[in-house]
């Protein structure tokens, strides 16, 4: 399997809910993540991500700190707010925003699981479904640390029909009674969601560098594929570079250069993002996690997780998937 699906796959995309919004000039709003409303219609997370796909009209979005990176938006793109922060959309720059979850708080008309709406404004429409996915796993997650902090996708081109019908899809089975709506939608909203996330790496330059930029270069995309696929199995960075058609030293470069930290060190990290997902959703003794990643003893798997952690894993699972106070400080 390659990188980019396994990464995907543990960050446990769950719990999606849909927002239907039809928004007429003038307006513009300020989202921010409200407790209140995540905790009545999605499970308690890490992080929620939202994205916002524009299927009629256009609009404009920004984070509040930083204004030189706003974006425009038209029908057929999508924004995304990958680290769930705060973000501004509006029919025009220079508007007083309102915040969002004050109106969805009156209008809110769904059940956990279905699509919420809303209409706001008087004039020229924009028509925006929005969803809201309950992120875990995200502690130095790669993808998610690799994107930017708000990005918009164009989603037009030779396979956006399934996209347009997805959401009419979605729609109906908002309007209807179907047994199994609730997990129709969920699956969709992620859906969407993992389409942006690859069409978002098929559009980044070339010379990128970061993990995206990994995924791009056919050496380091190969031994990315490779220790995400057996992340368990004792990779040498020689053995890498054979499989990726590459000298050990050209690899060791390029990877490094591309990803700013050698082979190992990756590898190192990932194995311990697999044993925290493990931690946060199983009751597998330590023993048995440890070894399933690669790891020789119980011990040095105590001692790997306790750095990159803050607290040994048996601390750490009991707290929730959190550090103790004390050592966090």
């Amino acid at each position: 399997m390659d990188a980019l699906s396994e990464v995907l796959r543990a960050v446990q995309l769950t719990g999606a809910v849909f927002l239907d919004a039809r928004f007429s000039a003038p307006w513009c709003l300020t989202s921010e993540q409200n407790e209140a409303l995540c905790s009545a219609y999605l499970p308690t997370s890490d992080r929620v991500v939202s994205f916002h796909f524009i299927t009629a009209g256009k609009c404009w979005a920004m984070l509040p700190d930083d204004p030189a990176g706003a974006v425009d938006l038209s029908a057929g793109d999508i924004l995304v707010v990958p680290q769930g922060e705060p973000h501004i959309m509006g029919s025009a720059r220079g508007l007083q925003p309102v915040p969002a979850a004050a109106l969805l708080a009156e209008k809110v008309e769904a059940s956990a699981g279905a699509v919420m709406t809303l209409a706001y404004g008087g004039g020229e429409q924009a028509h925006i479904v929005c969803g809201f996915l309950a992120v875990q796993g995200v502690a130095k997650n790669p993808l998610l640390a690799a994107l930017p902090r708000l990005f918009k996708v164009d989603m037009r081109g030779s396979s956006a029909a399934w996209l347009e019908s997805s959401v009419r899809f979605a729609a109906q089975e908002a309007d209807g009674s179907r047994p199994g709506g609730a997990t129709v939608l969920s699956k969709l909203s992620e859906l969407l969601f993992v389409e942006a996330i690859r069409r978002y790496v098929d559009s980044i330059p070339e010379d990128r560098k970061g993990w995206l930029g990994g995924l791009r270069d056919r050496f380091v995309a190969r031994a990315l594929g490779l220790m995400h696929e057996r992340p368990s199995h004792p990779w040498t960075v020689e053995e890498l570079a054979n499989r990726s058609g590459m000298s050990r030293s050209a690899l060791a470069q390029r990877f490094t250069d591309l990803l700013d930290m050698p082979p190992m060190q990756y590898l190192a990290q990932w194995r311990l993002q697999l044993a925290a997902q493990q931690l946060r959703s199983g009751n597998q003794s330590l023993a048995a996690i440890a070894e399933q990643i690669g790891y020789e003893s119980e011990a040095a798997f105590n001692r790997a997780f306790k750095r990159e952690f803050g607290s040994p894993p048996a601390t750490w699972r009991r707290n929730g998937g959190r550090a103790k106070v004390a050592e966090s400080d």
